[in-house]
């Protein structure tokens, strides 16, 4: 742990390191590319320059999720901390720039802010920035990849734990993988802990598509920079002028999946290893799965969370979800549809 205070504030921040070691990244690059359907994990895109390019998507036009779920957090803000409950020990699962829990923590006041995030660089630029915004606030910040277990580095028992995880990134994982990682998250939490999460919801065809391929080709290029990353800290060969961006709806499993086309027959070294690609095959690099309400609830309820509220905009675009942890009450019986 290293604890640092900003010159502008007194409060301290307290940086809490773990980060998977670079030998992590090779193996898990390595096996996804040795696949018969090659895959890379999507938490691979969140180098230092993939967050912000990350960022520069969140503000596209094409791209709704962001500013709609900003938009429920601020008419709704007062509603959700009420839930969340005031002086809470707050954890922030994929913090990145810390946009969003700005709006909440207006509104909630927490006593500890624990923001989590696998970019270093980043998390640490946004603690420092929510520090100097809250001064009374104790934050610490947590480097780590919370796709996997990983406990809580402040044993605080005093306050209530609630949790903040949005942007739907839980569309990320599939169906079981979220089912699993939301039992981890209550897990942490404990028995009546709280969760507040964004879900994007099924929509039109189009609407979706245009989000994942934006006129100005801003997430092509963080999709590209996943080859880009791999060059330069595994020694890949990746000739990036031979791949290309490509992001389609797949309705059979209610998901945008998005792809790293190549664009020839070629040969890629990769760490020592060398794999072979044949043209028009695909690195599957994100799901982005899109649910109806109640086949969220479905899958929270499997992993022992039961829906307090939920809040939607006007369009019913994007849906932002208030769960309590009950282990004991989980549902045996439900399956989710998507």
């Amino acid at each position: 742990m290293i604890a640092s205070t900003d010159p502008t504030t007194a409060n301290p921040i307290f940086f809490h390191d773990y980060h998977p070691a670079p030998a992590d990244l090779r193996a898990e690059v390595l096996a996804g590319l040795a696949k018969p359907r090659k895959q890379l994990s999507p938490k691979l895109f969140y180098d230092a320059e993939g967050s912000k390019l990350f960022d520069a998507i969140c503000e596209l036009p094409e791209y709704y999720p962001t500013r709609t779920e900003i938009a429920i957090l601020r008419a709704h803000g007062a509603e959700m901390a009420q839930r969340l409950g005031r002086e809470a020990l707050l954890v922030e699962l994929g913090s990145g720039s810390s946009l969003k829990i700005q709006v909440l923590l207006e509104a909630l006041r927490p006593a500890v802010y624990m923001p989590v995030d696998i970019s270093s660089a980043h998390l640490q630029q946004s603690a420092q920035a929510l520090a100097a915004a809250f001064p009374k606030l104790e934050v610490h910040a947590v480097c780590a990849d919370y796709s996997a277990p990983f406990e809580l580095p402040v044993d605080d028992h005093e306050h209530p734990r609630a949790a903040f995880f949005p942007g739907s990134s839980i569309g990320n994982f599939e169906p079981d993988e979220a089912e699993q990682l939301l039992h981890r998250v209550g897990a942490i939490l404990g028995a009546e802990g709280r969760l507040l999460i964004g879900v994007d919801l099924i929509k039109e065809r189009e609407r979706l598509e245009r989000a994942y391929n934006d006129a100005a080709g801003v997430t092509a290029a963080f999709n590209m920079n996943l080859l880009s990353r791999i060059n330069r800290e595994l020694e890949g060969g990746f000739d990036l002028s031979r791949f290309r961006h490509e992001a389609f709806f797949n309705p059979e499993q209610s998901r945008v999946e998005m792809h790293l086309l190549s664009t020839c027959d070629q040969r890629v070294a990769v760490a020592g290893a060398t794999f072979a690609f044949r043209e028009g095959e695909t690195i599957h690099t994100e799901c982005s799965h899109k649910y109806s309400i109640d086949g969220f609830h479905a899958l929270a309820g499997r992993a022992g969370f039961e829906a307090e509220q939920v809040w939607t905009d006007p369009e019913q675009l994007f849906s932002v979800h208030c769960l309590v942890y009950r282990p004991s009450e989980r549902p045996s019986a439900m399956r989710a549809e998507p």
